[in-house]
């Protein structure tokens, strides 16, 4: 992983929770990965194997369980978690789909892989409204949604809380690059530790107040917009964010000056974090924002390919939420 400050210093590298694996990890990692997708019935959202990830993700090599474990209890300042030299082949991976509502449901090495370490982390969840509930995703671009605020998109994505329209937005967000694509790729992301020291009192008072409105994504296809929220919640030195700066609105004209310097301080405080074949990143959702550079995709089947899964940290909360009581949120 290579990372670079989305602003005008572009050799402050964000310091981050990393574990590269070791060859021997590597290989007994592969092998767990290549157990799983070889599992009855083979379908990444089928209950049934999905007992059987769990069990496996159980016998991660060690080092990456404490890193994980240590993760889940401790963020740290940049909410970020990145795992590499995972057992990724980029020369054996397909050509990058490019459809609109792409999802991986055929249990592969990779989507093995992903889900593998998201067992681990809490549990990896989807929203029934955004392609189709599929617990692993594809972010590829997309020619119908290239100007899209969208993951399907390839205009500039702006910085954002996943799903933060949702009520049970993920914990967890984790991306596992299969192909870098032939231009690098920045996911953008900037934690609220970081920007909090940039904003006055007042601004900080103002975000903490249900004065803001939130819109569903375009990947939702829904006119949902949530009721009043504050953009900070939790502790006053230490507070969880919920903002998409192109979908949450003010309802005031003072509100929407602190919901822009807010933004002009999370742009100042990020990095632009590139991701290689065989790297997986997780992004803490509630103190960290993360967007996307522009780039200019060919459409032949070798642009960027990321799997995406999202991860909660207790089911029993969403329970009234999920459908038969399996992993798939309305």
């Amino acid at each position: 992983m290579t990372s670079a400050r989305i602003d005008t210093d572009p050799n402050r590298e964000a310091p981050t929770a990393q574990v590269d694996l070791t060859g021997a990890e590597r290989t007994a990692l592969g092998a767990l990965a290549e157990q799983l997708s070889r599992t009855a019935p083979g379908g990444v959202d089928h209950p049934r194997w999905l007992v059987a990830a769990r069990r496996l993700s159980c016998h991660l090599p060690v080092r990456l369980l404490e890193a994980i474990r240590q993760y889940r209890h401790d963020p740290g300042g940049d909410g970020l978690l990145t795992v590499g030299n995972l057992p990724i082949d980029e020369d054996a991976v397909p050509p990058t789909p490019d459809v609109p509502d792409s999802a991986e449901t055929s249990a592969t090495i990779p989507a093995a892989t992903a889900m593998l370490l998201g067992l681990q982390l809490g549990e990896v969840i989807a929203y029934r409204d955004e392609k189709r509930g599929a617990l692993v995703q594809n972010v590829v671009p997309v020619r119908s949604l290239a100007g899209s605020q969208s993951n399907g998109g390839s205009v500039e994505l702006s910085l954002h809380t996943e799903n933060a329209f949702h009520p049970h937005r993920p914990d967890y967000v984790g991306m596992l690059c299969l192909r870098g694509g032939r231009e690098e790729v920045g996911t953008l992301v900037s934690a609220v530790r970081h920007a909090l020291p940039l904003l006055d009192e007042s601004d900080v008072a103002v975000l903490r107040t249900a004065r803001f409105v939130t819109s569903a994504p375009p990947s939702f296809r829904a006119g949902h917009r949530t009721d009043p929220h504050p953009v900070l919640t939790g502790g006053t030195a230490d507070p969880n964010v919920r903002v998409d700066f192109h979908a949450t609105s003010a309802l005031d004209e003072e509100a929407a000056g602190a919901l822009e310097r807010l933004r002009g301080a999370m742009v100042a405080e990020g990095t632009a974090m590139v991701l290689r074949p065989g790297e997986m990143a997780f992004m803490d959702n509630r103190v960290l924002v993360h967007g996307r550079g522009a780039f200019t995709p060919r459409y032949d089947g070798r642009d960027r390919w990321l799997h995406r899964i999202f991860v909660h940290l207790d089911n029993r909360r969403t329970s009234d939420s999920r459908i038969d009581s399996g992993p798939v949120l309305i």
